[in-house]
């Protein structure tokens, strides 16, 4: 029976391969180019949508007990938005936290999402070099389909996205907001990893079977790999650990639930 530093020792020895290294370069070079392109295309679409905007100004001076007003009006376009909101230190401020904290917020949540997305991919090449290496004695049964895939992860992302809008009132709520904010990614995260891995490897019952004895375990492993995916970059490099680390621990299960069977 390993423990878990032996496992991690293990599946830090396993991506430090040729091969898996090969892998890993995967999540990383098809991400980047998604978001270089989503990146491009928000940002036209932003720009578009600043399209112009009307500003009035009155200005009322008064000469010799008459007062008089003055009128004055501009339109703003495109850039020339940006650089009027950009001239004042407060709007300056203003608009500097909103462009930072939405974008980082998005560009990172996107990143975990499309390196998931990646990763179902190839999962079951990074397992069968797993089961080679390790595990030959467990037979890589397997369970689902392309259809059923396609369809579960749709169903988390609907999920997912409902959560998000759920949660709205939450995220005004200090420390509240860092769960609030968090849960539905992660939620994704957990389901769709542990899917992936699940269906190469067991049976559809031995899955139940796991689910209902290791629940926690898998929960707190895919909240730790979830926490490490919030570091900029690390899912990047490190999805290809994810399904190494938690492979070892499918398979293991496995062999366990198959040997008290026998």
């Amino acid at each position: 029976m390993k423990s878990e530093t032996d496992l991690l020792a293990i599946s830090i020895q396993d991506f430090f391969s040729a091969k898996m290294l090969k892998y890993s370069l995967m999540p990383f070079i098809v991400t980047m180019v998604i978001l270089y392109i989503a990146f491009f295309s928000i940002a036209g679409i932003g720009l578009d949508q600043l399209g112009s905007m009307d500003l009035q100004s009155t200005n009322t001076t008064i000469e010799n007990g008459i007062p008089h007003t003055e009128t004055i009006n501009a339109q703003l376009e495109g850039n020339a938005i940006i650089k009027f909101l950009m001239g004042y230190a407060v709007t300056s401020w203003m608009v500097s936290i909103l462009v930072y904290a939405i974008g980082g917020f998005l560009v990172l949540y996107l990143s975990i999402f499309m390196a998931l997305l990646v990763l179902g991919f190839l999962t079951p090449y990074v397992l069968k070099e797993i089961h080679l290496r390790h595990y030959q004695d467990v037979e890589m049964i397997g369970h689902s389909n392309l259809i059923a895939g396609i369809f579960l992860m749709v169903k988390w992302a609907f999920i997912m996205i409902v959560l998000f809008f759920v949660f709205i009132p939450l995220y005004f709520i200090p420390l509240v907001n860092i769960v609030a904010l968090n849960f539905p990614l992660y939620y994704f995260f957990h389901k769709a990893i542990t899917y992936d891995i699940s269906s190469s490897i067991c049976t559809s019952e031995e899955d139940k079977k796991i689910r209902f004895f290791s629940a926690n375990k898998i929960r707190l492993k895919t909240l730790g790999l979830y926490l490490v995916s919030l570091i900029p970059f690390a899912i990047f490099f490190g999805a290809i650990f994810y399904v190494i680390y938690l492979g070892h621990t499918y398979f293991i299960e496995v062999r366990k639930i198959r040997n008290d069977v026998a």
